[in-house]
């Protein structure tokens, strides 16, 4: 969820700079972090440049359906982690109540 939730801020940072003369579109290797994540790398690593955009006149190359569609994937991706991690935690919820009696 730290990964989802950095790449959320980003994408978030991308959209509120569409405007901004020179901004380019920033990201996480999503399938890298993760897998980072998992060999216990710790927290989300450093944003990359995003390459193979448009880039406007201005020097921007912040695309809003690009954005809008991570955002919508983004949130698809967090709330199947937050119902998997509501699973475990009831799960051990229920272990440690069987425990007790």
């Amino acid at each position: 969820m730290d990964v989802l939730a950095a790449r959320q801020e980003l994408i978030a940072s991308n959209i509120s700079n569409i405007d901004t003369p020179g901004y380019r579109t920033m990201d996480l290797d999503f399938q890298g972090e993760f897998q980072g994540l998992l060999d216990g790398e710790g927290a989300p690593g450093i944003p990359l440049e995003v390459g193979g955009l448009r880039i406007n006149n201005d020097g921007n190359d912040v695309n809003m359906d690009r954005e809008l569609r991570l955002l919508a994937e983004n949130s698809i991706r967090f709330s199947a982690a937050s119902s998997l991690a509501s699973g475990q935690i009831a799960l051990i919820k229920s272990a440690i109540d069987n425990l007790q009696g």
